[in-house]
């Protein structure tokens, strides 16, 4: 058997966004005189926009409504993205490779601004068939709702699909979905080893994502009966 389709995350896999997220979030933390916390982007990471959100306004005491804070956050990434869009080496070289040959999804916990943005700034935007923002279901990573929603876009089952994921959160999503997973380990806060170890392939770099590695991390044949 090989792969019915493949399913990217964004953040850390594509684009070397995540430390954009957490000054964004730390400048607005900051300024509006809330209570910065050194464990706030691990805690973070994963989360959907309305979650983050809240933890910003109830955690570290953001004087703002949820709504104007992430408004805020989403408006000063999508400034940084026009500014220049930090795509990872190799990330469209891969992303074409791959959709010669499976279907193609995204899984993000970013806002839908965003996703739309980065796939008008990419130049391959066009590779994926859909596209899932985790404030489109109810819970965000580490639960498997935006990969399953992403499966149910496609029309494949989730046990048929390979995500690729960079974070523990994210891995764990992907895992919970039934997903074989290929796991590209974020360098600033690597997921420990019990978290990895549902993995099917760990690469050090997207450049080294090829369809050989698909095929190698998708469901596995099934022996013949003669």
């Amino acid at each position: 058997m090989t792969p019915a389709a493949v399913v990217f995350d964004l953040d850390g896999v594509l684009l070397d966004s995540e430390q954009r997220w957490n000054e964004a979030k730390h400048a607005l933390v900051t300024e509006s005189g809330g209570t910065w916390r050194d464990e706030a982007p691990e805690v973070m990471m994963g989360m959907s926009s309305p979650e983050w959100s809240r933890y910003l306004l109830e955690d570290l005491e953001v004087p703002l409504s949820q709504d104007e804070i992430n408004a805020d956050v989403v408006r000063r990434m999508e400034d940084g993205y026009r500014a220049g869009l930090p795509l990872l080496p190799g990330a469209g070289e891969t992303v074409r490779a791959l959709a010669a040959r499976w279907p193609l999804g995204l899984a993000s916990s970013s806002n839908r601004e965003l996703i739309d943005l980065f796939l008008e700034l990419s130049g391959f935007g066009d590779a994926f068939r859909v596209t899932v923002s985790s404030e489109e279901v109810a819970r965000g990573k580490p639960a498997p709702d935006v990969y399953l929603e992403a499966a149910r876009r496609l029309g494949v089952e989730p046990q048929l699909a390979v995500a690729i994921e960079d974070s523990a959160n994210g891995i764990r999503s992907a895992h919970a979905a039934g997903m074989h997973i290929v796991a590209i380990p974020n360098r600033a806060f690597p997921p420990p080893p019990d978290v990895l170890a549902p993995a099917a392939v760990v690469l050090d770099s997207i450049k080294e994502l090829d369809p050989e590695v698909v095929k190698e991390a998708g469901p596995p044949s099934i022996p013949s009966s003669g």
